[in-house]
């Protein structure tokens, strides 16, 4: 697998979502629109756990993420069982910012390297990176819709 082309496709996904994140406003950031379960916070969460346990968890590598974030922000949570606060906005998204850095540095020469069995069928490391690509574009368009609800 190409490393210009999974790099490209997700620091596309990654900079579009970046950009979505910070259209929202401070006051926005917690509110739980009509039809949705999740907020923008949880949102960016998510996506920030989500990378972690589908490149680096399943590659084997070191978490770069607290472990509090799986609590809060994996498949099926919700801000509604919340028993502690989240991390802050501002801290959440400088780590999103810094994603691309961290990915690129851990992963880049290592795409073709075989994963163990997992959920996504993945088979290698460029191909989860392939798959993170894809969950980051479809919450770039539920935060987007989110941002509309608000309005």
């Amino acid at each position: 697998m190409r490393k210009e082309y999974v790099f490209h496709v997700f620091d596309k996904h990654l900079e579009q979502l970046i950009e979505v994140f910070g259209q929202c406003p401070p006051e926005k950031r917690d509110v739980i629109p009509n039809g949705f379960k999740n907020h923008i916070h949880w949102h960016l969460g998510h996506v920030l756990a989500v990378t972690q346990f589908h490149v680096f968890g399943l590659a084997q590598e070191t978490p770069i993420f607290p472990g509090s974030y799986d609590a809060l922000f994996a498949y099926g949570t919700k801000p509604a069982d919340w028993d502690e606060q989240p991390p802050q906005w501002e801290v959440m998204y400088a780590q999103l910012k810094e994603l691309r850095r961290a990915m690129h540095e851990t992963f880049e020469n290592r795409l073709d390297e075989p994963v163990g069995e997992n959920f996504l069928k993945a088979e290698n490391i460029g191909e989860l990176i392939i798959a993170t690509s894809l969950h980051l574009f479809y919450h770039q368009g539920v935060v987007y819709g989110m941002l509309n609800a608000l309005k």
